[in-house]
């Protein structure tokens, strides 16, 4: 196939790297950056879920003078298992987070590396 005049792209028919207007490719990196910022809100909520059986053992640890452990056992099992869900959650949370993070950082790096033109402008 030959390339026609004013045919914008090669005579294979796709077009090249930076052939894709820059709007396009702008808007491209705005979604993957509000899609960043939704990671991060994930990565907020999960430290503060982490933070929150932290903070329960401490007050527990605080107070244990007032209570005999054996007297409570009941109460402060539920406490431990409550805990750890919240942990567990957390930890999960911060976990997926910082994974999205990774893959989202990838993906401006290969707009950035694909399209030239624009990366001056993405930092």
């Amino acid at each position: 196939m030959e390339q026609r005049k004013g045919d914008p792209y090669p005579a294979d028919g796709a077009p090249p790297s930076d052939a894709c207007p820059p709007a396009i490719i702008i808007n491209e990196v705005q979604l993957i950056l509000a899609e960043k910022r939704t990671s991060l809100a994930g990565l907020r909520t999960g430290i503060a879920v982490f933070a929150i059986p932290l903070s329960i053992m401490g007050i527990l640890v605080a107070t244990s003078r007032y209570y005999e452990i054996l007297d409570v056992l009941h109460l402060f099992i539920a406490v431990m298992v409550i805990s750890l869900l919240l942990l567990a959650l957390g930890a999960y949370l911060v976990i997926r987070a910082v994974i999205k993070l990774r893959r989202e950082d990838r993906m401006i790096r290969e707009i950035k590396r694909k399209h030239s033109v624009i990366a001056e402008f993405i930092d």
